[in-house]
């Protein structure tokens, strides 16, 4: 274990390695628009697939400049919970079930039904 020590070595405060031979990954600086204009750019590797949208700090959606529009033909509509709960219960019986449970919160609050 001595022969691996490093005796009178500042650990991360300095580089063990030069920088001489490293190569930079190739990449690439893609462009997004926002639909008031804002640009938004991106690096990405040259490897790397480029998504169509990106949401830019300002939390806006950028189109990728030249390219494809993204399909949103086979797009769900979103559901929401009320959309859920309509799908197992009537409208009657949800005015049913509220009156039981107010029933039940004014008793445990000691009110007078």
């Amino acid at each position: 274990m001595s022969d691996r020590s490093l005796r009178g070595m500042r650990l991360g405060a300095q580089s063990m390695e030069t920088e001489s031979g490293v190569e930079p990954a190739p990449r690439q600086r893609v462009e997004y628009r926002c639909a008031d204009g804002e640009q938004v750019f991106v690096t990405f590797s040259s490897e790397a697939e480029i998504p169509p949208v990106w949401v830019s700090k300002t939390g806006k959606e950028a189109l990728l400049v030249n390219g494809e529009a993204p399909d949103t033909s086979n797009d769900k509509p979103v559901r929401t919970h009320w959309d859920m709960l309509l799908e197992r219960r009537s409208l009657p019986e949800l005015e049913t079930i509220l009156a039981d449970r107010l029933t039940i919160l004014r008793e445990k609050r000691g009110e007078k039904v």
